[in-house]
């Protein structure tokens, strides 16, 4: 099988792009800008809303649904909010397409225009807190913390499959609370939750901070994130979850009686992680030949290539292999035997190789003699011969969770050795240039400031990191004093 990926050292962008679509990820669609996320792409993806959606249930969160359009005057309520989104924003403004007279197909009926047009939500805080003025009425209806597994649209004239398309599926969890504290606490908890996610199944080493006011969502008073490290050295923002004081709530005029007797508006979150997350996974651990997943995310975790000549050697090395399946796949171990008969076993190596599937299992004529079989790791490429004596499970379950911690360890090196300091803009501009990667800087602390080097380098705040000690220090660029240093990075 020739698979013809470029390589990252050549050329990063076109090696992710024909990645994804060799690996059978997904495909462009004909709608410019979307994308059909293809059975083996969407079985990655399943596997994630699987674990994140029993980690927000975990935490008392429940699932519902709301609606895909949203009234245009809802975007209006919240001043920041529609401001942020509003160049995004698709709008319906018919309900009805009828025969054109020419015989040209179909038109809009100019007769069905709509009284009020209709948004393709881009983020459903609006619709949300809609309904939530109906369903809060007193302290006992709260906490109200809800997730949602849903679809958006935002218009996007750059884009690139996974990373930005103009829909994309996420979940969005958004929550009610009667303080300010309990607000905070839950914008907080879910930055750790997402953070433990991307580290313990993605194996993706992230850092936690808070955006800049330039930064936020729009309609947030503080914007948790965890930030990522690609192989390029660019960032990526990996998830984030907002706190959202009483914007929503006062725009929509949600009020509870608290226990003493009296109304007050309640306090807000919401937070999300979208398809983005797929974009990370395929750039912060794939190489050269293809796809590296991490075992806990892989759809298929172990392949079983059988080698033969002719339907009876297959017969007899399927049958040996039978046993084994069964064993693997009651210890929880997703297994798939490739006896294809139409393709040759290099064609099969190099097929699974490029599809990251963690382990590949061979057996031959002189395995099944020997009663052997031949293990090979897609992270490493090491290979080594098996005596089906011992115990295989026990080997195959040690090598998988050795390679889930592998490949975190690699990934969190890379990132490790990619965070340089720079403590003026001449050095901080070559490390950009020569180097990529995150670079600590003190800053002033202004959106002005922000935004120059921005213009300059193409680069910004990623975050202020939230383990960042208080250190005394000068902007990087304007030389006024700073508290603390902040991690700059050209990012997706």
């Amino acid at each position: 099988m020739s698979k013809g990926l470029p390589k990252r050292s050549e050329d990063y962008s076109l090696w992710y792009n024909e990645l994804v679509k060799k690996a059978d990820l997904a495909e462009n669609s004909p709608v410019r800008g979307c994308m059909i996320i293809k059975p083996y792409g969407f079985s990655i993806w399943e596997k994630m809303q699987a674990e994140l959606d029993r980690m927000f249930k975990e935490t008392g969160h429940s699932n519902a649904y709301f609606p895909l359009f949203i009234p245009k005057s809802y975007l209006s309520k919240e001043a920041d909010h529609v401001e942020g989104f509003a160049k995004e924003c698709a709008v319906v403004t018919h309900y009805r397409l009828k025969n054109d007279e020419d015989g040209k197909g179909v038109v809009v009926d100019p007769e069905a225009k709509l009284e009020e047009e209709l948004i393709v939500r881009p983020t459903s805080e609006t619709v949300i807190w809609h309904s939530y003025k109906n369903w809060i009425q007193s302290y006992r209806d709260l906490p109200l913390l809800i997730n949602q597994w849903a679809n958006v649209v935002r218009w996007e004239m750059r884009t690139r499959l996974f990373l930005r398309t103009a829909e994309f599926l996420w979940q969005e969890g958004h929550t009610a609370h009667a303080t300010k504290q309990e607000a905070i606490e839950e914008a907080e908890q879910m930055m750790h939750v997402y953070g433990t996610f991307a580290e313990e199944f993605m194996a993706l080493p992230v850092i936690k901070g808070l955006k800049t006011e330039s930064e936020r969502f729009a309609g947030a008073v503080e914007t948790y994130c965890i930030e990522a490290l690609m192989q390029d050295g660019k960032a990526l923002q990996a998830g984030t979850s907002h706190f959202l004081g009483q914007n929503f709530a006062k725009a929509f005029d949600v009020q509870f009686t608290n226990r003493e007797g009296k109304l007050e508006h309640v306090w807000g979150t919401s937070w999300g992680v979208s398809t983005r997350l797929m974009g990370a996974l395929i750039m912060a651990h794939s190489d050269d030949q293809g796809l590296v997943l991490p075992p806990k995310l892989a759809p298929i975790q172990v392949v079983i290539v059988p080698i033969y000549r002719g339907v009876e050697q297959l017969d007899e090395i399927k049958a040996q292999l039978e046993p084994i399946i069964n064993s693997l796949r009651k210890e929880g171990v997703t297994v798939k035997l490739d006896d294809r008969d139409t393709f040759k076993p290099g064609f099969k190596f190099a097929e699974w190789e490029l599809k990251g599937v963690p382990i590949r299992l061979a057996m031959g004529p002189k395995d099944m003699e020997n009663h052997t079989i031949e293990i090979t790791r897609r992270d490493t490429g090491e290979k080594s011969l098996f005596n089906l004596n011992e115990n295989l499970n026990a080997e195959i379950k040690e090598v998988l969770e050795e390679m889930q911690s592998s490949i975190y360890q690699k990934a969190l090196t890379f990132r490790n050795d990619n965070i340089r300091q720079a403590d003026d803009f001449e050095s901080f501009k070559s490390i950009l240039e020569a180097h990529g990667g995150f670079v600590s800087a003190h800053w002033d602390g202004t959106a002005a400031t922000e935004e120059k080097i921005k213009q300059e380098t193409k680069a910004t705040i990623r975050c202020i990191p939230l383990n960042n000690l208080k250190e005394e220090g000068n902007c990087v660029y304007s030389g006024k004093p700073s508290q603390q240093r902040v991690l700059f990075a050209k990012a997706y």
